[in-house]
């Protein structure tokens, strides 16, 4: 596996698109279990104040840039990320590639009908792709016997859409009943499946503004999120550069 990449408090694998979709594959054939963490700008920030968070995306199996500024500003540090890699783009991949080879796939988040109308899109784009799925609205005294609903299924993939933090809060304490061999947290992407949400057009997600199109669609949910974590993550880059100013002028 390559060197990570550091961009702020995460450690990304710099790997395209078709690397990392290759390296879980590999995973799921050779029995390595473990989670696999997309990040960009907005969970990057959460993790800096959410230890549990920072601590699971550490230990997460792969973490991919979920990002175009996180991919920028992978330079700023002494690494390099070759491109973004989606959560949405990476189910639509993962499941073409499990319907070809069987791989046993399920869905755990949204509500009842979106989740299953995600479940039939991806049916239709991929015929023969075994796949299943519940929604994410369950009191938390539930959340094992979900777990243990999952595991009966002798699920390869999991993806769980609840949104972070609480998606990464159940895949890790839920992580030994799930018995899957490898869980992606992907927040708001059944909703996009489904048609209930839209999606920012390619161009807006190479020039780091998907974050609009979400906002324009939930302003009151969003829109404080995204000026505060998008503020932070300036200032900090921002902070970073200075620094780096500071010791090329010293020689050092």
């Amino acid at each position: 596996m390559k060197r990570r990449a550091i961009v702020l408090n995460g450690a990304f694998d710099p790997l395209t698109f078709d690397e990392a979709v290759d390296a879980i594959f590999k995973a799921l054939h050779t029995g390595v279990r473990g989670w696999v963490c997309t990040v960009n700008v907005a969970t990057l920030m959460a993790m800096r104040k959410n230890p549990q968070l920072q601590s699971f995306v550490e230990r997460a199996l792969l973490v991919v840039a979920d990002g175009q500024p996180i991919v920028w500003c992978a330079r700023l540090f002494g690494g390099r990320l070759p491109e973004r890699v989606t959560g949405i783009d990476l189910i639509d991949a993962l499941c073409r590639r499990a319907a070809a080879e069987g791989t046993r796939v399920y869905l755990l988040g949204s509500t009842p009908p979106l989740v299953v109308r995600a479940i039939g899109r991806l049916r239709e784009r991929h015929p023969g792709l075994i796949v299943g799925g519940s929604d994410g609205h369950f009191p938390l005294e539930q959340s094992a016997e979900r777990a243990e609903a999952i595991r009966s299924r002798s699920i390869d993939l999991l993806f769980v859409g609840m949104g972070t933090p609480r998606q990464e809060r159940y895949i890790e304490a839920n992580w030994d009943r799930l018995g899957v061999g490898i869980a992606i947290g992907i927040g708001g992407s059944l909703d996009v499946l489904a048609g209930a949400r839209l999606r920012a057009r390619p161009w807006m997600g190479r020039a780091g503004l998907e974050w609009l199109v979400r906002m324009a669609q939930e302003p009151r949910r969003l829109t404080p999120r995204y000026l505060v974590t998008n503020t932070m993550f300036c200032l900090l880059i921002g902070r970073a550069l200075l620094a780096r100013a500071k010791r090329w002028l010293l020689g050092s």
